[in-house]
């Protein structure tokens, strides 16, 4: 197929179906064909993914990977929106393909049924062009920041636990989680949803807002979350804001970097690594 401006152009099909993209002032054809030539990870299926992979999907991305490990379980379906009844008992990556296919087949998805690791984390993540986590556990949240900055990717960051969320968006040169969260908590000390519940429509909501900065990043419009925290009490309405400044001394980011290579981060977290019999924790 011919390039035009170094983008894919646009199929009739295509503008048939982003017709109200392509007539808005900040995307057009060169926005949607960004759209469309742009590869974004998103690790973890469950209640944040679905939204961020569900939106991203329906504005054209042309390339998502799936992260996940886990298979569908009734108490999902509360808030998970990629899964059905009919899905229980199945890997997640399948429903999620499947599901994302029948909204926009265009879409390729690429399939990594498996947990994410410092072993194949690099062999992963240098391949897509923005990163978005969704997993709920913190080993997983060092791991993810420290494997997008150490490939120079930006990454879109989201929460959800109760009727609370948060996101935010880190790119290289501009902090980092570690600078707002240096050290893990004590294991226990902060529960995820597993433990404490989440409201199904607060992931709706925090995953619409990590797939609205996927798209401004992609595009390269507006404002995004970098260097800003949005902090989202879903029981009063109350959005807040923080700011967040890169920690010269930060242990990945900082001036003086002693994190320069993934490490174990289940040690990190002080997490005992599960036996072979023991079910691992999985993205929500």
């Amino acid at each position: 197929m011919a390039e035009t401006n170094g983008f894919t152009p646009l199929t009739p099909g295509q503008v048939q179906r982003y017709s109200r993209h392509l007539i808005m002032d900040g995307v057009g054809s060169v926005g949607q064909r960004k759209l469309i030539d742009s590869k974004v990870l998103i690790v973890g299926a469950g209640g944040l993914g679905s939204p961020v992979a569900l939106y991203l999907a329906l504005a054209g991305i042309g390339t998502l990977g799936i992260v996940d490990f886990d298979t569908v379980d009734v108490s999902n379906l509360q808030r998970q929106i990629l899964h059905t009844d009919a899905d229980v008992g199945r890997p997640k990556v399948v429903s999620a393909k499947e599901t994302i296919n029948a909204h926009n087949p265009e879409t390729n998805v690429i399939l990594h049924e498996e947990p994410i690791t410092s072993d194949n984390a690099m062999d992963i993540i240098p391949n897509y062009d923005i990163i978005v986590n969704g997993a709920d556990n913190f080993a997983t949240r060092y791991l993810v920041n420290d494997a997008a900055f150490l490939s120079g990717k930006p990454l879109v960051d989201g929460a959800i636990l109760v009727f609370d969320g948060q996101a935010t968006t880190y790119q290289p040169g501009s902090g980092c989680y570690r600078c707002m969260f240096p050290d893990p908590p004590p294991p226990g000390e902060v529960p995820n949803c597993s433990e404490a519940g989440v409201i199904g429509a607060l992931p709706g909501l925090v995953g619409s807002i990590q797939a609205l900065e996927v798209i401004k990043l992609v595009m390269g419009v507006g404002e995004t979350l970098t260097s800003r925290m949005l902090l989202i009490d879903a029981l009063t309405m109350d959005f807040r804001e923080i700011k967040i400044r890169q920690n010269p001394d930060c242990k990945l980011c900082g001036a003086n970097p002693t994190v320069t290579e993934l490490i174990d981060y289940e040690i990190f977290c002080g997490i005992m690594p599960p036996t072979p019999v023991e079910e691992m924790v999985s993205a929500d």
